[in-house]
């Protein structure tokens, strides 16, 4: 599943990027800004130590992030229905139009591609679904139903 190393190679290189400026920039920044004396009225320490306050939350998140996705466990994903990865074609129940979504993590989620998150709620309510199953979701511009009409796992099985 291209999108897991994707997002994580992505997260590594951010990582690092926030560990680079956390160890190299900050320190030399906040050192000349000490250097200015008074450092009860000094905006440039001020707003140092804030960046660096920031940048290590981030890093944070990333790293707990970077190890929710190292276990994952692609073995695990379901073949006989939507799970992670899997390209499910549903029917609009209302217009009679397909839409085709691709159940990914959050990290690449697109709606130009139609990559919708397993977090979301139409990727929550397509989750563990087979074809022939009829899904009612709550999404922010309204009650959609759909009935699940396909399905592609992540090991390319296809379900109709």
């Amino acid at each position: 599943m291209d999108f897991l190393s994707e997002s994580t190679h992505r997260l590594e290189e951010e990582a690092k990027k926030i560990e680079y400026e956390l160890r190299v920039v900050l320190p030399k920044e906040i050192h000349t800004a000490l250097a200015h004396g008074d450092i009860s009225e000094n905006g440039e320490y001020e707003a140092a130590k804030e960046r660096q306050s920031t940048l290590s939350a981030r890093l944070a998140q990333i790293r707990k992030r970077l190890a929710d996705l190292s276990r994952i466990d692609v073995t695990a994903i379901p073949r006989d229905r939507a799970g992670l990865g899997s390209r499910v074609t549903v029917e609009n129940v209302g217009t009679g139009q397909e839409v085709m979504y691709t159940l990914v993590i959050p990290e690449t989620a697109d709606g130009k591609k139609n990559f919708v998150s397993i977090a979301s709620p139409v990727g929550t309510a397509l989750l563990n679904r087979k074809p022939g199953d009829e899904v009612t979701v709550q999404a922010p511009k309204g009650t959609l139903e759909f009935e699940v009409t396909k399905v592609v796992t992540t090991f390319g099985d296809t379900l109709e």
